[in-house]
């Protein structure tokens, strides 16, 4: 699926590689890249409508497309505040519910801000859903499902991934993280 990628998803793809591929923080990412099934899309947040009209137009890309895998949508500008992503967020999660796409796609959530819920926001776990920018991964859960019935102990990803990111340390991480940003505040 060559596509020419705005400089954010093309950054985003190298974040993919460089960071969730390299510190092994999703299993199944390199399959994806090797076998160029993944969409990259960058779309305005600044008016929640249109991106969430966006959101659906990738659900029904991804329906009429089986060689397209998962679509990481690059929320930008936009949501940068991870109050008012989490508010999207929910937004976007129901609206899957009610076009019908509930069991069918699954929305994965990633911010550079991003935090789970009673973790300090210097704790490195929360890089396991960090970003450059704001977000949404949208992935088909059949793929999901076939991926997880062939590894082991899959439930036990999310507990490994936030031990890993704590190894690394919140220094190594944020410096990543701003790298890859910086290639495209550059532009």
């Amino acid at each position: 699926m060559p596509e020419s990628l705005t400089p954010a998803c093309a950054a985003t793809r190298a974040w993919v590689e460089r960071f969730v591929v390299a510190h092994n923080v999703c299993p199944f990412a390199r399959r994806e890249l090797v076998n160029d099934t993944v969409r990259f899309v960058e779309v305005s947040a600044k008016e929640w409508e249109p991106a969430l009209e966006a959101l659906i137009d990738e659900c029904r890309r991804l329906d009429e497309t089986p060689a397209i895998e998962t679509t990481l949508m690059v929320l930008r500008p936009g949501l940068e505040d991870f109050d008012d992503y989490l508010d999207f967020l929910a937004v976007a999660e129901a609206l899957l519910v009610e076009q019908g796409y509930e069991g069918v796609f699954q929305l994965a959530s990633f911010h550079p801000d991003y935090c789970f819920e009673g973790a300090a926001t210097d704790d490195p776990g929360n890089f396991t859903n960090r970003s450059p920018w704001p977000m949404l991964h949208l992935l088909r859960e059949a793929g999901l499902e076939r991926a997880l019935s062939h590894y082991p102990d899959p439930e036990a990803i999310p507990e490994r991934n936030v031990e890993a990111m704590r190894q690394l340390g919140t220094e190594q991480l944020v410096d990543e993280l701003a790298i890859l940003r910086a290639s495209v505040d550059k532009r």
